[in-house]
């Protein structure tokens, strides 16, 4: 009977630790991006999950798609950040291409950090993803925000889910609001590799 009743408690405190991680993360997305949608909670949570969207085995073709970015996006446009955890466990950082803009890193460097994130892991399942999803959208329900498009987002997201499919595109909104260009870099490369060139280079700017 304590057995029981010890792996109850244990089960009711990891749930009460992880919606506080659900509520720290929207409450922190809502603050960075009011103009958000579920679309793009969403996203964030599939990439801390799932990681980049799709193994990378044309280097070529992948860095002629990093140019053209380079080449099309105004400094100006991008948000001030260099980098972002995603979703509730930070396994993956989105990292901004203004690294490369400001010769903070590398573009070979963001490049290879990137395609090396996106085939380093076995991905998880759809499935294993979507059992995951019902637990933080049961979390942010009870949050009651007052999103727009909330209930069809919710219902789209859904639709993909159901046909084995997990990723999607920032909303319209998003993208008008912040100019989302970044690339997905697994936690362990970003901090070993990534991560202290770019605070090196902040501290450099606070001296300076």
């Amino acid at each position: 009977m304590k057995k029981i009743a010890l792996i109850t408690i244990s089960l009711l405190c990891s749930i009460v630790i992880q919606a506080q991680g659900v509520k720290g993360f929207v409450n922190k997305q809502l603050q960075t991006y009011p103009q958000l949608r579920l679309l793009d909670l969403y996203k964030s949570c599939f990439q801390d999950y799932m990681g980049a969207e799709h193994l990378v085995s044309d280097r070529q073709r992948v860095k002629a798609y990093l140019d053209e970015e380079l080449n099309t996006t105004s400094i100006d446009d991008l948000m001030p950040w260099n980098y972002e955890p995603c979703g509730i466990d930070s396994n993956y950082y989105r990292v901004s291409i203004r690294t490369i803009k400001e010769s903070v890193i590398s573009e070979d460097l963001l490049l290879d950090a990137f395609i090396r994130s996106a085939n380093s892991k076995k991905r998880p399942t759809v499935d294993s993803w979507r059992d995951r999803w019902h637990v933080i959208i049961g979390t942010i329900d009870k949050m009651q925000l007052e999103l727009p498009y909330y209930q069809q987002d919710k219902a789209f997201i859904d639709s993909i889910l159901s046909v084995g499919r997990y990723a999607i595109s920032h909303s319209p909104e998003y993208r008008e609001a912040y100019h989302p260009h970044y690339r997905i870099v697994e936690r362990g490369i970003f901090e070993r590799e990534l991560k202290p060139l770019i605070e090196r280079k902040a501290l450099w700017n606070t001296r300076f």
